[in-house]
C-alpha cells in the first residue's frame, strides 16, 4: 500500500454582484468570489491537494484560466475530472481536511450541505470530508471582506 499526502491553498477576491459558490453549493450573500471559473475556492484547494498528492502538478496546469472552455465552468466538473486523473494513477481518497477563511457570511450552517455535495461528486463517504470555517478576526484581506481563502490537506492511497 502506498500513502501520499497533498496540500492546497487558494484565494479569490470578493465582489458585489457575483454569485458565491463554496463547496459546490450556492450561498446567498451580498458578495461572491471572482474568478475564471465559478471561483469555488474550496473545490479549487481540494483539486490542488489531490493533484499534488498524486504528483500531477496543480489545477491551473490542467484547467488553464486562459482557456475559454473553462470560463464560468462549474468547479464540480473540474473536481470530477481530477478524481478521474488520480484514479487513472491508481489512487483513491483516504480523507480530506479543509479550512475556509471568511469573515462573512457564517459558513457553519452550510457545512453539511457542502459535505453532501462534495461526497456525491467524489463518490466518497461524507465521513471522509472535514470542512472547518474560521474568520481572521477582521485582520487582512479576509477580515476586511475583500476576499476568501481556503486550505486543504488530503490523504490518498494506492493499493
Amino acid at each position: 500500500m502506498k500513502i501520499r499526502t497533498g496540500f492546497g491553498y487558494d484565494v479569490h477576491q470578493l465582489s458585489e454582484g457575483e454569485d458565491f459558490w463554496l463547496g459546490g453549493i450556492k450561498i446567498e450573500h451580498t458578495k461572491g468570489a471572482v474568478g475564471h471559473s465559478d471561483a469555488d475556492v474550496l473545490i479549487h484547494v481540494i483539486c490542488d491537494a489531490l493533484l499534488g498528492a498524486a504528483n500531477m502538478r496543480d489545477i491551473g496546469y490542467h484547467f488553464s484560466d486562459t482557456d475559454a472552455q473553462f470560463k464560468g465552468i462549474d468547479s464540480k466538473l473540474l473536481l470530477r475530472d481530477v478524481m478521474k486523473l488520480i484514479s487513472q494513477k491508481g489512487y483513491e481518497i483516504g480523507n480530506i481536511d479543509s479550512t475556509i477563511c471568511l469573515q462573512q457570511p457564517k459558513i457553519n450552517p452550510h457545512i453539511p450541505s457542502m459535505k453532501k455535495c462534495l461526497a456525491e461528486v467524489m463518490q466518497i463517504d461524507e465521513e471522509d470530508i472535514s470542512i472547518k470555517a474560521t474568520t481572521t478576526e477582521k485582520l487582512g484581506f479576509v477580515g476586511k471582506e475583500e476576499g476568501v481563502a481556503a486550505f486543504a490537506t488530503v490523504l490518498i492511497v494506492k493499493s
